[in-house]
């Protein structure tokens, strides 16, 4: 970065925290995502207008990491058994977007008269979409869970899988596909899966002892350093092998998001996470050459429009072909319609090669710059226009007509009413089922709307819009209900959080077992309350007894880690039981005969007096 005479070190930060205080909320007050603001704030004080910052590629890429850590966030909320669950829509999905997209913008390359490979070179360059700013704008709906939040996280993970082939396409093109370039590809595709293997191994077997290490260091700036280490490290290896460093985090992400240390890793990672997001788009706005965007509005105005209207209906198009409804299926396109921050690389790269020239390549730039700077609109606009139109997700049920919620409670039993408490004291909007009809009518006579219907049936579950709940609780008393309603939700809903409530200790580790990682024990609390109370009637110091309760609390959870692996008699050390403990060695209180005793053997034997 380069400043004026005399300007301090701290200039630099100083222009850019300043332009994220203002530019973000004053965005949002005028009714425009906080993506727009930092796009035009970049704008501003970038070379193309007020110069405060110089070089906008030095800022690209510290700003990078600013979408490595949101993927390694989004990774955290997704465990493994979810990502496979989303496999057919990662391949089938998001493989034929990428495919349709790169021929059609290529075809019309070629038309425009653009060489073959110069040609597809473009396509594939224009294909990608922009990931940080297709995750902001569903982050800040709340809608990353619901069906088209999941279908547009799908073809954003595949197109940074895809990020490797282009890589290597590239620059055999520029070549003319020699032989030799092909072997180079295939050995980096192995040194990606090699990469890929690496961070499974790491995030398996030593990432959960090395925070089990740190945190018993007890200092939070530790485990805040060791965040960063993970994220970055994963990133720079996923980087040295060709692939995005925003997948090797992601990855990362997934392979902890069942650790204990999950939440303390999330907490560490937030802050620099969002302040980074903001400098990407701020270093995408510096990249904009008002230069060529004046010289050239007319072409460029048309450009955009057309890029943003094609990308929107491949697609839209796309997207409908795996079954979504229109309104859904625009939502889709709208998100991925803006130009990918991967086309910053390939498009100076395809230069480098010889394959455009520059003022090619800085027409290409342009147009995805303003598309990023467009794609926040574009979105608003079909968003409403979708909240107008009714999506049939299932078969109408008219008991269900009005269900919403942000949470669905399914089982309104002794557990379900409290729970839910806590969601209504806070506004959470809540939906509450259950399938007892007598507990139903009994919950309206106290001012509760509960409908009536069983959890364990997806057709009920879509009616009720699990579909765009955040969360799903699940509080059914019968075990083989709450296993069945784990696997739908897993199954259909794979990016909805789950918290279940257990019978008992060897119920939990069964829904363990199947990947749910928000397990309570219905008695469990209740039980250690007892277990306190009872000590203090007994005349234990209630300071004593708090003790007490911690201490059990801690041994509980570090036995059911243990049990987890080793299964339900795993960690019996750390309970403490009233097995009788042998007393230390004394004098028998009668003494014994010796059996070949004579008068003068027992005499012999006596003590002296």
């Amino acid at each position: 970065m380069e400043h004026g005479a005399g300007a301090g070190p701290l200039i630099g930060p100083l222009v850019f925290l300043v332009a994220a205080v203002v530019a973000g909320p004053l965005a949002r007050r005028l009714g425009l995502g906080v993506a727009v603001g930092y796009l035009a704030a970049g704008l501003v004080i970038g070379p193309a207008a007020l110069g405060f910052i110089q070089d906008p590629e030095a800022v690209l890429q510290v700003a990078e990491l600013g979408v490595v850590m949101l993927l390694f966030l989004i990774g955290l909320e997704l465990r493994l058994e979810r990502l496979i669950a989303l496999r057919r829509l990662v391949v089938g999905l998001g493989g034929l977007q990428i495919a349709l997209t790169s021929a059609v913008f290529a075809a019309i390359g070629w038309l425009l008269g653009l060489t073959p490979p110069a040609a597809l070179a473009a396509g594939v360059a224009l294909a990608f979409s922009g990931t940080a700013m297709a995750l902001q704008i569903l982050q800040e709906r709340g809608h990353l869970n619901r069906p088209y939040g999941e279908k547009t996280f799908s073809v954003l993970l595949a197109q940074d899988l895809a990020v490797v082939p282009a890589l290597a396409l590239i620059p055999m093109l520029g070549d003319g596909a020699h032989a030799a370039n092909w072997t180079q590809g295939l050995i980096s595709a192995g040194i990606g899966a090699g990469a890929i293997a690496g961070i499974v191994f790491a995030g398996r077997y030593l990432l959960n002892p090395m925070f089990r290490l740190l945190a018993g260091v007890g200092a939070r700036e530790v485990m805040t350093a060791a965040a960063l280490l993970v994220v970055l490290g994963a990133a720079e290896i996923a980087h040295a092998a060709g692939l995005s460093m925003a997948m090797g985090a992601f990855l990362a992400g997934v392979l902890l998001a069942g650790s204990s240390y999950r939440l303390e890793l999330e907490a560490g990672i937030e802050p620099f996470r969002g302040l980074l997001i903001a400098l990407f788009f701020m270093g995408i706005g510096m990249t904009i050459d008002l230069k060529v965007v004046v010289e050239n509005w007319a072409l460029l105005l048309f450009g955009v429009i057309a890029y943003l209207a094609l990308k929107l209906a491949i697609a839209a198009g796309v997207a409908r072909l795996f079954g979504s409804p229109l309104p859904y299926a625009l939502r889709i396109g709208a998100l991925l319609a803006a130009a990918g921050e991967f086309a910053f690389v390939l498009i100076p790269l395809s230069a480098t090669e010889g394959l455009i020239d520059a003022r090619m390549a800085s027409l290409l730039a342009a147009l995805a710059a303003l598309s990023l700077v467009a794609a926040p609109a574009l979105a608003l606009v079909v968003e409403r226009y979708a909240d107008r139109t009714v999506a049939p997700t299932a078969e109408p049920v008219e008991d269900f007509s009005d269900a919403k919620g942000q949470v669905l409670v399914i089982g309104f039993g002794r557990v379900g009413q409290i729970a839910a408490q806590l969601l209504l004291a806070e506004g959470v909007e809540t939906t509450l089922i259950d399938a007892n009809p007598e507990r139903v009518e009994q919950a309206a006579k106290f001012g509760f709307k509960v409908y009536y219907g069983d959890g364990s049936r997806l057709d009920v579950l879509r009616a009720v819009k699990a579909d765009e709940a955040r969360a799903v609780v699940v509080c059914v008393d019968n075990l083989d209900a709450t296993r069945r309603i784990v696997d739908l939700v897993q199954t259909s809903f794979p990016l909805t959080a789950l918290v279940v409530k257990a019978y008992d200790r060897g119920h939990a580790l069964d829904l363990y077992g199947a990947g749910v990682e928000n397990v309570v024990r219905e008695t469990f609390e209740s039980a250690l309350r007892i277990g306190r109370l009872t000590l203090e009637t007994v005349g234990v110091d209630p300071e004593r007894a708090a003790e007490i309760e911690a201490d059990i609390r801690k041994r509980d959870a570090q036995r059911l880690e243990i049990q987890r692996v080793e299964g339900i008699t795993g960690g019996r050390h750390l309970s403490y039981t009233n097995r009788p403990v042998p007393e230390p060695l004394s004098q028998p209180r009668r003494k014994g005969e010796m059996l070949d005793a004579t008068p003068e053997k027992v005499a012999a034997a006596q003590p002296a007096e």
